[in-house]
């Protein structure tokens, strides 16, 4: 008869505490209101407090707090490895509501930027969020359109996303790695100078560390990097005969060679946004959180489901505040 009562009034707490959740973030035509998210830490007690005030830094003219909303999640790109259901999964959560949902409570949570490739639609829910609901989250967004010889195409879809609203431009990793691999850093320079002509911040993304050698050698007038970086300590992580292969080969990881990584970063003067850091869902919040930011990187990209953002935002307030770096903050 207790266990029977203990376990009724946990359904009802449960259900109350839901409710209680759901009434917290209200987003509606016109506005956004969320209560019950500032200040929040741990304290020694375990009681809970709330901090939404993450730490910032400066890309170019922008400021950024340094975890930054990826995108993947809220476009359906997971990178669920052999899991095929998963994309079809997180298409049906992740509606256009809910994308809405989910940066208004990063926003409340201290998370102040999102980076996010051109997907089909995604944009018009950008749009919507800042200028129908009164959102202010800052996007960070790389074109998918070709990169191929006179940059028209690419070019053309540059000047769309400056006149939407966007704060800052990178080359997508996928166009850079292939550019590099075909000897053509002719155009990585002049992509950037494309954004650039807009005065926004114009960055490189990159899986390959190839692209950022590449870069630096040769002087490219980037802003900021956004670079791949994560360790192997993970069941599916590559294994020793993998390594030398080119990332797009191997399913399960994005980093082929993290220490490389972490090595020739020292040396680079220019903010690095570290992204894939989880290694795509493997590696835990804390531990991934810990080696990005004690490993050099400036900002840190992490896709967060809503129902993670806050803790997400603990964990990565509290790795902040004690982290000690091999390499000086460059944003």
């Amino acid at each position: 008869m207790t266990s029977r009562l203990n376990r009724r009034r946990f359904i009802k707490k449960s259900i109350l505490t839901s409710a209680g959740g759901a009434l917290a973030l209200q987003v509606g035509p016109g506005k956004i209101l969320a209560r019950g998210m500032a200040e929040k830490t741990t304290t020694a007690e375990g009681q809970l407090a709330h901090k939404a005030n993450l730490p910032k830094g400066r890309i170019g003219g922008l400021q950024v707090s340094r975890l930054l909303l990826g995108g993947n999640l809220l476009t359906h790109f997971t990178h669920s490895r052999d899991l095929k259901y998963v994309y079809n999964l997180t298409a049906h959560y992740n509606t256009e509501e809910k994308i809405i949902e989910t940066m208004a409570l990063a926003e409340a949570n201290g998370v102040d930027t999102l980076v996010i490739h051109t997907a089909p639609g995604i944009v018009s829910v950008l749009k919507k969020y800042r200028y129908e609901r009164g959102g202010k989250m800052k996007w960070i967004i790389c074109p998918t359109a070709p990169v191929e010889a006179q940059l028209k195409a690419y070019g053309e879809q540059v000047r769309q996303l400056a006149d939407e609203g966007t704060d800052a431009i990178y080359l997508w990793g996928v166009h850079s790695d292939s550019l590099v691999a075909q000897g053509k850093v002719d155009l990585i320079a002049g992509a950037v100078e494309i954004v650039k002509e807009y005065g926004l911040p114009s960055g490189v993304g990159a899986h390959d560390l190839r692209v950022i050698r590449e870069c630096e050698e040769k002087k490219i007038n980037t802003d900021f990097y956004i670079k791949t970086l994560h360790h192997h300590n993970y069941p599916s992580a590559p294994k020793p005969n993998e390594l030398t292969k080119v990332v797009s080969e191997v399913p399960g990881y994005w980093c082929n060679n993290p220490q490389e990584v972490v090595d020739f970063m020292k040396g680079v003067e220019k903010p690095w946004i570290a992204f894939k850091v989880m290694a795509a869902g493997a590696i835990p919040p804390k531990d991934a959180f810990q080696y990005a930011f004690e490993n050099g990187a400036d900002h840190i990209l992490a896709g967060m489901f809503d129902f993670e953002i806050d803790e997400d935002v603990l964990i990565a307030n509290r790795v902040l505040s004690e982290v000690k770096r091999t390499r000086p903050w460059r944003s």
